[in-house]
Order: C-alpha cells, then sequence, then structure tokens
C-alpha cells in the first residue's frame, strides 16, 4: 500500500484531497440535533434520563454524587494518580507563562489607557467519555480554566452501557477539585449546558472535543447566539517534516500514533528525502497490518495517509503552511530547526526534534492537546488559558484641560462621519470651563 508522492510531479487533485482530509459534515444530522436541542431545553432532565432509557436501557441519576468520586479511588493505581499530578504541575505552569496582565499606559499626557483581564464567569467542559476514557483531556480543558480564574466550572461526560462514569475520569477531576460533574454526552450535553436543566447548570462557554453529535451540537449552538464556544474540531491529524537525518522507525510510530485515533484521522510526511520517504513508506505497508488496533490504522492510513518528497525545505514548508496541520513535528538537523521553525505560519501545536514526538504532547509536557483541525489552524491555535479570559479596554482623561486638547480631533471624525452629537458629548464638558 505505497502512498508515497512527489510534490514536483503530483496532480492538484491529489494533493487537494490531502489538504481536504476527513471533512467533518453535519448536515446529515443536524436535523435530529436541533430536535434534541429543543427536546432538552423543553423538558431537561427528564429528555436526558428518557434517552439513555432507550439507547441502553440503564436508568441513571443525571448528577454524579460524591460517593462515586470515592468509589473511583479503589479502582484506580497510585501510578495513575502520579501521572495526573505529574501532567498538572507542568500544565499549570504553561498556563501561567500564557496569562496576560491588566495594565494602564500614559499613551500621551494626562491620556491613559489600559486593559483589565477578567475570567469568564462560568463554562461548561465536555469530556468525550462512554466506551472510552480521557482523563488527559480534563487537565487539558479545567487546568486552563482553574488557572483563569472561572468560578464556576461545570463538566458533562457520558456514562457507559452500565450508566458509569470511568473512574480515571472522575479521579482526575477530584485531583483538580471539580465536583460539579453531570453523566450526559454528545447534544444532549451541549444543550444541558446551553439551557441549563433542574441538575445542569447554565454556562457562558462551552469548551472541548468530542464526536460529530457533539460538535453538531455546538456548532448550532454558537449560531443561535445563546452560548459562546471554544471552537469546532474534527478528527485527529498528525504531519511528520523529516530531512535526511530523521530515524524511519521513529517517524512511522509517529503517525500511526494519530491514525489509531479513529478511520478518519490522517497522517502525513513530508520529506526532502528520497530515501527517507522510500523506507516510511515501506515500515507503514508492514506495520499498519501489525500493531494494536490495526483495523482503525489501516483504514485511516489507506484514506487520508501520505507520504510525500519534496525538492527542498522551502517546498515543504510551504505545502506544511497550507495544510496547516493540527500537530507538526519537525525532524530535521538539530542545528536547521530554528531555521525551519522560523518559516512555519500555521499550525496547532508544534513538536521540535526526534525526541518529541506528539504524544508528550498529548498527555504531560504542558502546551494544550485540544488543537484546531482541517485546516482551522491559519486561523486559531489551540485551547489555552485564554479561552478563559475576557479582555476589556479601559480609557481615562485625566482632566479637562486635555479634553480641551484632544477635542478638536474628536470634533473633525464625528463631523467627517455626520454623528454630531458625538462631539456635542464633548463640547458640553468645555462650555463648563468656559
Amino acid at each position: 500500500m505505497s502512498k508515497l508522492i512527489y510534490l514536483d510531479r503530483v496532480d492538484r487533485s491529489v494533493l487537494d484531497k490531502i489538504l481536504r482530509r476527513a471533512q467533518l459534515d453535519i448536515s446529515r444530522i443536524e436535523g435530529d440535533v436541533k430536535k434534541i436541542i429543543e427536546d432538552v431545553k423543553a423538558r431537561g432532565d427528564k429528555a436526558i434520563v428518557e434517552f439513555y432509557k432507550k439507547m441502553y436501557n440503564v436508568e441513571i441519576d443525571v448528577k454524579v454524587h460524591p460517593e462515586e468520586f470515592e468509589k473511583a479511588y479503589e479502582v484506580v493505581s497510585r501510578d495513575f494518580i502520579e501521572a495526573v499530578e505529574y501532567a498538572s504541575s507542568n500544565i499549570r505552569e504553561f498556563c501561567r507563562l500564557q496569562k496576560p496582565k491588566s495594565w494602564i499606559h500614559e499613551i500621551r499626557r494626562g491620556v491613559y489607557v489600559g486593559q483589565l483581564v477578567r475570567p469568564i464567569e462560568s463554562v461548561g467542559i465536555y469530556i468525550p467519555g462512554g466506551r472510552a476514557a480521557y482523563p488527559s483531556t480534563v487537565l487539558m480543558t479545567a487546568i486552563p480554566a482553574l488557572e483563569a480564574g472561572v468560578e464556576n466550572i461545570v463538566v458533562t461526560t457520558p456514562p457507559d452501557e452500565r450508566g458509569l462514569v470511568n473512574p480515571h475520569v472522575l479521579v482526575a477531576l477530584d485531583l483538580l477539585g471539580i465536583r460539579r460533574v453531570y453523566r450526559v454526552g454528545g447534544a444532549h450535553a451541549v444543550a444541558a449546558m446551553t439551557f441549563g436543566t433542574e441538575s445542569v447548570p447554565r454556562v457562558q462557554k462551552i469548551v472541548g472535543p468530542g464526536g460529530i453529535w457533539f460538535t453538531a451540537a455546538k456548532a448550532i449552538v454558537r449560531n443561535m447566539g445563546v452560548v459562546d464556544v471554544d471552537f469546532i474540531a474534527g478528527p485527529s491529524e498528525v504531519l511528520v517534516l523529516a530531512d535526511e537525518t530523521a530515524d524511519p522507525e521513529y517517524v512511522a510510530y509517529d503517525l500511526i500514533s494519530q491514525l489509531e485515533h479513529d478511520v478518519y484521522a490522517s497522517a502525513v510526511l513530508v520529506t526532502t528525502s528520497e530515501d527517507l520517504a522510500r523506507r516510511v513508506d515501506e515500515l507503514m505497508s508492514k506495520l499498519v497490518e501489525s500493531v494494536e488496533r490495526s483495523e482503525i490504522v489501516k483504514r485511516a492510513y489507506s484514506e487520508y495517509g501520505a507520504i510525500i518528497v519534496a525538492r527542498d525545505i522551502d517546498q515543504a514548508v510551504e505545502f506544511i503552511n497550507e495544510y496547516a496541520p493540527e500537530h507538526l513535528e519537525i525532524h530535521v538537523a538539530p542545528d536547521k530547526a530554528l531555521s525551519v521553525l522560523s518559516k512555519i505560519r500555521n499550525a496547532g501545536s508544534i513538536f521540535i526534534g526526534k525526541y518529541t514526538p506528539v504524544p508528550l504532547g498529548d498527555y504531560i509536557l504542558g502546551p494544550n492537546h485540544v488543537l484546531p483541525t482541517g485546516g482551522w489552524a491559519k486561523f486559531r491555535g489551540g485551547l489555552s488559558i485564554l479561552d478563559f479570559l475576557k479582555f476589556i479596554d479601559i480609557a481615562m482623561v485625566i482632566d479637562l484641560n486635555v479634553l480641551e486638547e484632544v477635542a478638536k480631533y474628536v470634533r473633525v471624525l464625528a463631523t467627517s462621519e455626520g454623528l454630531t452629537n458625538h462631539y456635542k458629548a464633548v463640547e458640553v464638558r468645555l462650555k463648563k470651563k468656559a
């Protein structure tokens, strides 16, 4: 299953398919999602309870109770707790380095401007679940909110077929001091956090990754203008940039580490070395048949994998900036890494050097793993402390003499726009001086 192509020779239609990757199409379920949202809005907890009874034949209590957190500690290992604490420490430090400060500055004599930095008051966090568990997503979404100073954090996560929330998720939340947790997933969770139910509080912003029903609901409520969301994310993707110094085995396993997410994941190698490209191509043909989760890996690689040979680094970087990957790994000679980095304009998160595979960032290094996909890295970066903060501009003119100095510029601009009352609000103050 060779995936080798050459940038100088490839047909544009082939490149366009690679650039498109798996497009997230919510149109086929949009009508059903809207019905769910309206149902939860109208009937609250009852709509959620009935859904899980119908879907899994299980009776649920929407709210997760304190004793469930206690029982969760009986299941998880001490090693898991230590790993959560280690990762949490790094993520907290990264967020603290990101956090901007309020400021005031005198830009002209007697004229002050500034900015207040204030947290959003209430945030809803979604942790995917059901058959899988993502305690790492707990850390990546909740810690930035906590470090931003958000006072009210609400967490929703889907239960399994027995109506239980994964114990690793509960312990991760408890270690962060978060116990306002509700067992509800997908579109039902978005609706509950948007409009509130008897159990789930209404929030001002919803963040976190999820499946297509959750993602569709996020897009719908955002367009309704009743709640803010972080961004709309699709399937996972990785792009590896490599030169002749890269280790083909490292590259192959780094591609596979993201392909195992689901059958819509994308993995692309762009290299200046034809020899490396051929060696990785041969390795991937073998590995996709033998690794764990091989059915998922093979399908994803067949549809959304590529090994691309570029004539030089500049051509490779040009393609990368057009692709705008969620994860970008740079495997080049150490003395060239910073030069390459300076040319990258579009990427969700960047991992430099052969000892920094994406999974380190997924779990423990500190930068966030909730990232833009599908080319959205052209427009924004990953989830960060900034997503939980508001920036409020402030201005102050210190006295009437200063106002008199600047008033003439207001008069000219207000008159040019035909908004004469704008200037009158200034003029009335000047008359007091006379």
